[in-house]
């Protein structure tokens, strides 16, 4: 076997810009990794929000020609100014559009693709114990809100900003002594903000959970749909997804209504401190304590409500910034899983001829529990089929997942061509290996997708040979657009038995040095076991074959049988042998024919 030097292609700019204790400066982190577009963008804001802000001063002046009978082409020229600033508000606009979106969406597009890089990454095990509808929520929903929480608080956020700068820097030459009437605004809304924020967390965090675990309810009811009208149990199904439901409306209404609160208490807060600033300017103008005009009391009395609209909608924001910061806590549960397959830095593999030896492997689930393997020794040589057999729990199946790298063993060595498998990068091993599952997997698609999946300029020819020799050709000639005929979702629309011989085909696509038959033929009928047998044969030959056999008929031609009890190897030979011995798997043989 020759190896060499791999590659990985990871998360990692991800992993370290999302960490779900600081889900703010992470948020910050993804914009950052634009910072060239987004400076760009806020450049082409700045210019398209100009009227903003322009805009009171252009009222008051003008509203000081009329009061101070000034001449009118100081009119004109004001005018002029409004209507350029307004015109330059289109182009702006849709550059920083263009820009700032463009960010947006890329960053939901990355954030979509470095979750499934590093679901790809998570080991089996993680996989075995996750909800895959609480996953596809993460991946969907939770993104779409950080998307959301973009979309909807940077033009808000970015204006705020823009009128902040330029009433602050008009009233400085315009009144300067009112700039301490603005500064009462920034305490009031950091007051307001710390007092949703204490409550809004635990709130949103509680309906993210209630949305996930109703997600999960409705994945059990569409997995479960056979089994619920075998037995007449609609109604509990309905009531264990409609338990969901009301925990999501329940969490919902809740944070709804904190929220509605908090928005009127904000708008009525500020709002009053707005008539206050009014009442306020007008009041020293008409003492005359300072020199303000009426243009003046114009100006900031619409400066400030500027400034109190712009912190209003921004703490009306704060419900999406809340949701948008949990999901980043969520997508972060995913991304800084520990539980990985590590291949990194692991050695690629280029070829493989096929052997395996088993060197004093033990494997135990728990750290303290008994062990699923048992100190197996067992060198299998290149082409030689190999069944494993035993009652359920022998550990079967476990050996099976050493093999494949999707367990590690706890102790011993588990080698291919005389290389330890901790070695090396189990991705490219695995493009050597197949395996035929009892169940087996199709996807939503044609029957030439399903089996060249994953492999690129598969021809017709090749897919057509690999059938017929998987006794599947016969499912093509009986349907009318043959190879482009759509299977449905998990292959409904074929019976198990053609199901099955498309699994064997897309394995003999492949041509695997090492081909792993997981109990592929137990959950068939006699005639279909019979045909499934015979494609079998021919793809077994001349590979390296692991068999879980529960139908020991099915076994008869294995070059060695191993049986398994609790763990341990306490027989190995052929069928013949085994039976002359009159041990274990005699014993087995005879039960089922019995």
């Amino acid at each position: 076997m020759k190896v060499k030097q791999g590659l990985s292609h990871g998360v990692e700019t991800f992993q370290s810009a999302i960490d779900a204790r600081h889900p703010t400066r992470s948020v910050l982190r993804l914009v950052g990794l634009h910072r060239g577009k987004v400076s760009l963008a806020l450049v082409f804001f700045a210019i398209k929000d100009t009227p903003l802000w322009l805009l009171p001063v252009v009222t008051a002046k003008i509203i000081d020609v009329v009061a101070e009978d000034k001449p009118l082409t100081e009119l004109w020229l004001w005018a002029g100014i409004a209507v350029a600033a307004l015109l330059v508000n289109y182009p702006g606009h849709v550059a920083y559009t263009k820009l700032f979106m463009g960010v947006v969406r890329r960053i939901a597009a990355d954030l979509r693709n470095a979750l499934a890089a590093r679901l790809q990454e998570l080991s089996i095990g993680f996989h075995a114990k996750s909800n895959s509808a609480v996953v596809q929520t993460k991946v969907v929903r939770d993104v779409e809100n950080i998307e959301l929480m973009f979309q909807q608080t940077a033009h808000p956020l970015f204006s705020a900003t823009m009128v902040l700068f330029g009433a602050v820097t008009t009233t400085a030459l315009e009144v300067p002594q009112f700039l301490p009437i603005y500064a009462l605004a920034i305490p009031l809304a950091i007051a307001l903000r710390a007092m949703l924020m204490r409550r809004s967390q635990d709130r949103n965090e509680r309906f993210r959970r209630e949305v996930e675990r109703f997600s999960a309810r409705v994945g059990e009811m569409a997995t479960l749909m056979p089994i619920t009208r075998a037995h007449g149990l609609e109604s509990v199904a309905r009531e264990r997804v409609a338990d969901g439901a009301e925990g999501v409306r329940e969490a919902g209404y809740r944070l709804d209504l904190l929220n509605g609160r908090f928005a009127s208490l904000s708008w009525v807060t500020l709002q009053l401190l707005g008539v206050g600033c009014l009442v306020l300017a007008a009041a020293v103008s008409l003492t005359g304590i300072l020199p303000v005009s009426a243009g003046q009391v114009v100006l900031l009395s619409s400066y400030f409500a500027l400034l109190t609209s712009s912190a209003t909608n921004l703490l009306m924001l704060l419900p999406a910034i809340a949701r948008g910061t949990e999901s980043v806590r969520s997508i972060a549960e995913v991304l800084q899983e520990p539980d990985l397959e590590q291949n990194k830095g692991r050695k690629v593999v280029d070829s493989v001829t096929g052997r395996l030896d088993l060197e004093g492997v033990e494997y135990r689930y728990e750290a303290d529990g008994a062990a699923a393997i048992d100190g197996v020794d067992l060198s299998i040589r290149p082409g030689e089929t190999i069944a494993f057999v035993g009652s359920s729990g022998s550990g079967k199946s476990t050996m099976l997942n050493l093999v494949l790298g999707f367990l590690r063993p706890t102790s011993g060595r588990v080698l291919l061509d005389g290389e330890d498998m901790q070695l090396l990068d189990l991705r490219t091993v695995r493009r050597f290996m197949s395996v035929v599952p009892q169940e087996s997997v199709l996807f939503e698609g044609s029957i030439r997708d399903n089996i060249a999946y994953g492999l690129r300029g598969v021809t017709d020819a090749r897919i057509e040979r690999a059938m017929r020799d998987a006794n599947a050709w016969s499912i093509i000639e009986e349907l009318p657009q043959g190879l482009d005929s759509v299977v449905g979702e998990r292959g409904a629309r074929l019976s198990g038995g053609q199901r099955q011989r498309l699994s064997i085909a897309r394995a003999l696509v492949r041509d695997p040095r090492i081909l792993l038959l997981d109990e592929a033929t137990s959950a068939l009928d006699s005639e279909s076991e019979a045909i499934i047998a015979d494609a079998l044969g021919r793809l077994m030959k001349g590979r390296t074959t692991l068999v879980v056999a529960h139908r020991l008929s099915t076994i008869r031609s294995a070059d060695r049988i191993v049986v398994l009890e609790k763990g341990r190897v306490v027989e190995v030979g052929s069928h013949d042998e085994l039976i002359g011995r009159n041990g274990r798997y005699a014993e087995l043989h005879r039960v089922q024919a019995g």
